[in-house]
């Protein structure tokens, strides 16, 4: 029979060479290469080894077994990222595993990088080649825990496992699925990505809606805190009032103009800027 790439076999080592150790099915023989045993091996030896294709093509084995394999799931961590052929996850073996750019979200940008992880398991291609599979919607809703209502509006940390045009889908910590919908985050996380944000809505069948968004007096904070900066980066002072186009507001802050209002409106309050002539300034710039 043939000796399938991806599977656990146990072996007979037949005998020793220099590179390493030769195991046999009875009939297909394999190379073991001495940096993949974990002992010293002696002819007739029964021994397990995962099987995989080395570089150059050739089915090899190790004694390092990985979790992932085929309709077992685990984080791979993502150790390269190649354009227009997709990513390289290190399983647990010296080689490291394509995930496709087929599996992959079509826009490049939330594509995983280096250091992301993405819950994969095994898989062939036409060609017979090793490939890994990020999880699917039904091993998903198959697995995960479901949400108690006391999560709500408490803080929430997952990773990122899909990217669609209507949001994004993750898997907390605690096993939990959450969507994020565009609208409560200020860019599209990648896949792979480990997120955080708060819990705006649970669900009857246990999953929950985030918010990558902070709350509305944090925002407020965080305004507040970028016009100061700005003014005090730009000699005391800046070109906009509360009266100023919207616009123009957006171009320098990417704010709209009532959260621009919001934010200057509290800045005035503190007695740290006032308005002169169409201009904020620092109140000690007078």
């Amino acid at each position: 029979m043939t000796l399938q790439v991806g599977t656990v076999e146990t072996l007979i080592v037949k005998r020793k060479m220099e590179s390493g150790y030769v195991l046999s099915d009875g009939e297909t023989e394999v190379l073991l290469h001495h940096n993949e045993a974990t002992e010293i091996l002696e002819e007739g030896k029964e021994v397990d080894v995962f099987l995989y294709q080395d570089k150059k093509g050739q089915t090899v084995g190790t004694m390092a077994i990985p979790e992932i394999q085929f309709n077992i799931y685990d984080w791979a961590k993502v150790v390269e990222k190649v354009s227009n052929l997709g990513v390289f996850v290190n399983i647990g073996i010296q080689k490291e595993i394509l995930v496709s750019k087929d599996d992959l979200p079509l826009y490049e940008e939330v594509w995983p990088i280096p250091g992301d992880e993405l819950f994969v398991c095994l898989d062939i291609d036409k060609k017979g080649r090793l490939l890994a599979v990020p999880v699917n919607e039904e091993m998903i809703n198959q697995e995960r825990d479901h949400a108690q209502i006391s999560i709500l509006n408490k803080k929430i940390e997952g990773r990122v496992y899909r990217a669609t045009k209507t949001g994004s889908f993750i898997i907390t910590e605690q096993g939990i699925r959450g969507f994020i919908h565009p609208s409560e985050r200020t860019r599209e996380p990648r896949v792979g990505e480990w997120v955080s944000g708060r819990t705006i809505a649970v669900h009857e069948d246990g999953t929950i809606n985030i918010s990558l968004l902070p709350l509305k007096h944090e925002r407020l904070d965080e305004d507040a805190e970028t016009i100061l900066s700005f003014i005090r980066e730009n000699g005391g002072e800046m070109p906009l009032s509360d009266k100023s186009d919207p616009e123009l507001i957006n171009d320098f802050f990417q704010l709209s103009k009532s959260a621009f209002k919001r934010a200057l409106g509290r800045l005035m309050k503190e007695g740290k800027v006032e308005q002169v002539n169409g201009k904020t300034i620092l109140k000690n710039m007078k």
